[in-house]
């Protein structure tokens, strides 16, 4: 007899559900974008979390339709941002109210987890490093720019964080530029569009790291500036704010290997995942 797995993640921006079989294989994967008004540089969270409640039924009529509910095993949840103490968002409570009342409804086992470990975990999923005790884990989504040092203990993970931004991320980078071209929030897809067009911008950029550490808010500026200006193209912008951030990005990550002597590192986040 088939066994299921389901596992609920309400983050900022996605309602996700997926279901694995006994063998490990995904074999339902739903992804709902929450909708953001253009013009907005996002969603607050009761908004949020308002769009969550009224995407999860849909799915999981979908999911009651393609397997039987009563051969699901478990019952998982993001349940908070990271495994660390005070690590809280309203968003979570959706898909751990969900999930629990869905274990118990099922009699199925009910497990936690944090946002980060998923991510983390979807990354390694069938994957050499998956075999590795310890690894180094950049960590960039719409509201996160975190460099980890992951330890790999069977079913749990042991995250340190040792570098990454020091005031806004990656993510909040692109979309604060890409809203200020005028591009519908989140902007990374139409930035990346306009970049293939592009040629760099013949400026200085403000590139500002140390050690393992990033500051974003000089370049959020400089782009800013010249986007008022009108003195470049938006594909030029595009193309030069990915550099800006890749090179940012590449400078924490060379020195986080020299100091720490670990050459295999897992890139994620959002629709990010590269293995090195």
């Amino acid at each position: 007899m088939d066994s299921y797995y389901l596992g609920i993640d309400t983050s900022a921006y996605t309602t996700s559900i997926a279901v694995l079989n006994e063998e490990g294989k995904i074999i339902i994967d739903l992804r709902r974008t929450l909708k953001v008004k253009k013009g907005s540089l996002g969603l607050r969270q009761q908004e949020a979390v308002f769009q969550h409640i009224n995407n999860l039924p849909e799915m999981f009529n979908y999911i009651a339709n393609e397997i039987d509910l009563n051969k699901v095993k478990t019952v998982s949840a993001s349940v908070k941002p990271r495994n660390v103490v005070d690590s809280y968002m309203p968003v979570f409570k959706v898909a751990q109210g969900h999930a629990f009342i869905l274990a118990r409804a099922l009699n199925a086992d009910y497990k936690e987890f944090s946002h980060q470990d998923g991510h983390i975990a979807a990354g390694i999923l069938n994957c050499e490093i998956q075999q590795l005790e310890k690894f180094l884990a950049l960590h960039i989504s719409g509201g996160t720019t975190e460099l980890l040092l992951v330890e790999n203990k069977k079913d749990v993970f042991s995250v340190e964080q040792i570098g990454g931004t020091l005031d806004i991320s990656a993510g909040q980078l692109i979309d604060r530029v890409g809203v200020e071209l005028g591009l519908p929030f989140p902007c990374g897809p139409y930035l990346d569009e306009l970049s293939v067009s592009g040629n760099f911008v013949e400026k200085n950029i403000p590139i500002s790291t140390n050690k393992t550490w990033i500051n974003f808010s000089g370049p959020e500026t400089f782009f800013k500036r010249i986007i008022k200006q009108h003195t470049d193209k938006p594909e030029n912008i595009a193309l030069t704010l990915f550099d800006c951030i890749a090179k940012s990005l590449s400078s924490i990550i060379k020195y986080a290997i020299k100091v720490y002597e670990i050459n295999n590192i897992l890139i994620i986040g959002g629709l990010l995942l590269i293995v090195i």
